[in-house]
């Protein structure tokens, strides 16, 4: 059977990945992350899910990515730039060298597209 052309971003179609900020990045609280990757592709191509508990961390991207946040509220900081309040209905692009802080206010869940 070929593979499917359509595919549901549908957290119910596949199990969840656990994490956390990565060891040194944690700047406060106890954030937990889920993620439901529901493609990944040859040449560093993702898309699904991803939901925070309150916390705050240091990002820093190497990736371009597409966020549309589903539910929560969040602060995104810019290292020396301005600080944005992301919340359900926003939709952003964070561009490879991006570097400052997420900061969960709320739990936040939002849809991604990576491209490495």
């Amino acid at each position: 059977m070929a593979e499917p052309r359509f595919v549901s971003v549908d957290p119910a179609a596949v199990a969840p990945e656990q994490g956390a900020p990565a060891e040194g990045r944690l700047i406060s609280g106890n954030p937990t992350f889920r993620t439901w990757n529901v493609e990944e592709r040859d040449g560093g191509l993702y898309a699904g899910i991803w939901e925070a508990t309150p916390g705050k961390w240091r990002i820093e991207y190497d990736e371009w990515e597409f966020c549309h946040i589903l539910s929560g509220v969040s602060v995104i900081a810019e290292d020396g730039g301005e600080a944005r309040t992301v919340k359900a209905g926003d939709s952003f692009i964070l561009r490879p060298g991006f570097k400052g802080s997420w900061e969960v206010l709320e739990t936040t869940r939002k849809e991604y597209v990576i491209k490495l």
